[in-house]
């Protein structure tokens, strides 16, 4: 005879872990199975034929399996990022934060962390009936997990494209000024761009040896430069770059241009700072604690 609570699911929720936890050990069990865990045909011939086929042993191993469950799992971010939309914005907070990734490998990230928010809202439901505290709501649970888990990954991915971006800002001053320094010392300005991306270790001398390493394989240096500027969307960045590509088709003087760049960027920043400091003295007029 099945119990049935004032609310029904004890005896349901009972079934659903028991049931998973019996899979999951049936699941194993089958993984230790000599057919079932053996490796593949192509694992077992790869050492005997790589010196021919591979002398490095670069290529990995194909596993049918799991290039069945890759393919599947390609077309399915590549659904929701076409599902998602804004692909565009996506990639410019993916240039601005510096994650190696596209738009669709970030949708794939964030689908993956939905199903891990609806997994965890699944297992709180299954706490709450065996505590004996559900109600008809607790069925919103997973999904509302899931689309925070969603809203979150994003959150993350603007929040470090918001970080980075004012680190570039903050580094730009100084950059600008040591390529003019290094454009009144002789150089050209290739070498002082060389010179600032080897010799710096902030963001935007990592985006500099990008440059140079364009520079170096055929690009040339405004086109470079420009590619620079439309990848990372910075005003500032964007402005002193279009100045110096400027400059440079003109045959105007570096030094001076980055010199009166490097003053309007220090501008910027102390307008913002101050910007900043007006907003912070509005929130300290909010009380902390009352009584």
């Amino acid at each position: 005879m099945v119990r049935v609570s004032p609310w029904g699911g004890t005896d349901i929720a009972f079934a659903v872990v028991l049931g998973g936890a019996f899979g999951l050990g049936v699941c194993l069990l089958f993984s230790l199975a000599p057919r079932w865990g053996a490796p593949s045909l192509a694992r077992r011939i790869a050492p005997y034929i790589r010196d021919v086929t591979d002398p490095r042993g670069l290529t990995p191993s194909f596993d049918p399996r799991g290039a069945a469950l890759g393919e599947l799992w390609q077309g399915l971010r590549s659904r929701v990022a076409r599902i998602a939309g804004g692909s565009a914005s996506v990639d410019r907070r993916l240039h601005q934060a510096g994650w190696t990734m596209d738009a669709t490998a970030f949708r794939g990230r964030q689908l993956a962390w939905s199903i891990a928010g609806v997994a965890i809202g699944g297992g709180g439901v299954v706490v709450l009936i065996l505590l004996g505290r559900a109600s008809g709501t607790v069925a919103l649970l997973p999904p509302v997990v899931g689309v925070t888990a969603a809203f979150l990954y994003d959150a993350r991915l603007t929040r470090a494209a918001r970080v980075r971006v004012g680190r570039i800002q903050e580094e730009l001053p100084t950059v600008l000024e040591f390529l003019a320094l290094c454009l009144s010392a002789g150089e050209g300005i290739l070498d002082s761009l060389r010179r600032v991306s080897v010799a710096g270790v902030g963001e935007l001398a990592a985006e500099l040896r990008g440059v140079v390493l364009a520079v170096g394989t055929g690009s040339p240096l405004s086109e470079a430069l420009s590619r620079l500027a439309a990848r990372l969307e910075i005003p500032a960045l964007a402005r002193s770059i279009d100045q110096l590509v400027a400059a440079i088709d003109r045959g105007a003087p570096l030094a001076h241009v980055l010199h009166s760049q490097a003053l309007d960027a220090r501008e910027d920043a102390k307008r913002g700072l101050i910007e900043r400091a007006g907003r912070k003295e509005i929130y300290m007029l909010i009380p902390r604690s009352i009584g």
